[in-house]
């Protein structure tokens, strides 16, 4: 089975096998020549499956370039997701001469105003800037042809249903409806009766429930000693790439801040940011210039980066469906991936829900918190096996083996080791080593050491005003290391924080 036998040709497949794709994945076997007839189709996909293109291609493959018009429609929950769906669509739009607008929030609303006023071909937005569009009279969907709703269950949790219904008014009865979801609430079910024609209904379950390219482990602890347990696992699996997952942003803002005064290589994605600093943030942690990513699941939802090792669950999901929303984001494209999930006595109900949800029950390790500090915590799994408590023998195990595709954090390739750079530094590293696990974390730097360790002043490469955030948190010129932005002393200063080169 090739794209062409599905009905793409011409310029459109030449595109996809430039970029390396020339086998369709399920969803997109299903949904394409469906598509293709003009039918209305829901499709039922968990993330990672291809869905993206499973409906951008249908609709460049349709699309008639230069009619003046709008005629086609992609509308998205989040700002995230439009801008990774743009990426997608603008690797392809060109072999058919085809325009593509994102319009989102947080971007000049005049100048979008403009570039819809040249009627681009696709349209990729979330609701709230599209209806702000559609009242000003700057976008015209009456011609549209074909509307897609994507992460349709999200949509609609995050209380978008008005704004959805209101958009889909501004559009033709005859227009041709495509809707994804990877769950089908009774939300998204009454949504569909309502707004398409006799649909073909498409369900593809892609990869098990159980992710079984994911190695799951819960952590047993308690809230006092989370942010503990968490900083332990991280000196101890060491991840190349890690999603860390907040119930709120308050409490993602101050875990970011709690990591990088510990020295770890981290920033935050929620909805407090602008988005320039949003765009920047995704754009370090893609090109692996970001190793800890603490995002809130909204922030997060449909993101999708080549290398995440890790996902670590710092505040437990209240289903299953968000579970495997969250920890879809590492094990991708036939590659092994980790995921953790601290949880106190109090999240026992919620870790049941998400255990009968995928039909299996999770590994277990209990964190012990003996008296002392946290350097002197020690890990151990209920039963026989993985035990990392200080009566442990050193060197029965090293933390990092693969045992048999499933056991510990997936192996850093060594082409992954030479590209990551020494935190402060401009040489390469070498691929790191493992080393026996002697059932004590990691040697913290002290704050002196650290000060040292990831430098007080950017290189000569990175220029005069260059910092942490130069590109996400603000320019101006650098701060000295160790004192806040009010000018006091005490906690880091963010700005000074580690950093590593660009490409992954």
């Amino acid at each position: 089975m090739n794209f062409m036998s599905l009905g793409i040709a011409g310029r459109l497949n030449e595109a996809l096998r430039k970029e390396g794709l020339a086998v369709p994945t399920p969803v997109q076997e299903k949904t394409i020549p469906i598509a293709l007839t003009g039918k209305d189709v829901i499709v039922q996909a968990q993330t990672g499956t291809g869905k993206t293109f499973a409906f951008l291609l249908p609709l460049l493959q349709m699309m008639r370039p230069g009619t003046g018009e709008v005629q086609a429609l992609i509308l998205t929950p989040t700002r995230e997701l439009a801008i990774q769906i743009t990426e997608e669509a603008g690797k392809l739009a060109s072999a058919v001469q085809a325009t593509v607008l994102p319009v989102y929030g947080g971007q000049d609303v005049i100048a979008q105003a403009h570039k819809l006023g040249q009627a681009p071909d696709l349209v990729i937005a979330t609701p709230g800037r599209l209806l702000d569009h559609i009242r000003r009279g700057t976008i015209d969907l009456s011609r549209l042809g074909t509307f897609v709703l994507d992460e349709a269950d999200q949509m609609l949790h995050m209380g978008f249903l008005p704004e959805v219904e209101e958009v889909i008014r501004h559009t033709p009865d005859d227009r041709q409806t495509m809707l994804f979801s990877a769950t089908f609430p009774e939300s998204v079910r009454l949504l569909a009766e309502r707004y398409m024609r006799s649909p073909d209904d498409i369900r593809v379950q892609g990869r098990a429930v159980t992710l079984d390219s994911i190695r799951q482990l819960v952590v047993e602890t308690t809230d006092r000693a989370k942010r503990d347990t968490l900083l332990q696992l991280i000196r101890l699996y060491r991840p190349y790439l890690a999603v860390i997952f907040c119930r709120t942003k308050i409490r993602a803002k101050k875990l970011t801040e709690a990591l990088f005064a510990e020295g770890q290589n981290v920033d935050e994605l929620h909805g407090d940011l602008s988005q320039a600093k949003r765009e920047a943030v995704m754009k370090r942690f893609r090109e692996a210039g970001l190793q800890l990513l603490v995002a809130t699941d909204v922030a997060a939802r449909g993101l999708d980066v080549e290398g995440v090792t890790h996902v670590f669950n710092y505040d437990i999901p209240h289903d299953a469906e968000s579970y495997i929303h969250r920890i879809g984001r590492t094990g991708r494209a036939g590659q092994k991936g980790m995921a953790i999930t601290l949880a106190a006595p109090k999240d026992a109900g919620h870790l049941r829900e998400i255990e009968q949800g995928i039909g299996s029950t999770l590994e277990r390790m209990q964190a012990d918190q003996p008296s002392g500090s946290a350097k002197e915590e020690g890990m151990r799994r209920r039963g026989s096996g993985w035990q990392f408590a200080s009566d442990r023998e050193a060197g029965s195990r090293t933390p990092n083996s693969n045992r048999g595709g499933r056991g510990g954090a997936p192996s850093r390739t060594a082409d992954q080791g030479q590209r990551r750079t020494a935190s402060g530094g401009g040489r390469m590293d070498a691929p790191r080593q493992e080393r026996p696990f002697s059932g004590k974390p990691a040697p913290t730097a002290s704050r002196g050491e650290r000060s040292h360790q990831y430098g007080s002043r950017p290189s000569p490469s990175q220029g005069a005003g260059s910092s942490r955030h130069s590109s996400g948190y603000g320019g101006g010129e650098a701060r000295s290391p160790g004192k806040d932005s009010r000018g006091g002393g005490g906690k880091p200063n963010r700005n000074s924080g580690p950093r590593r080169s660009g490409g992954r």
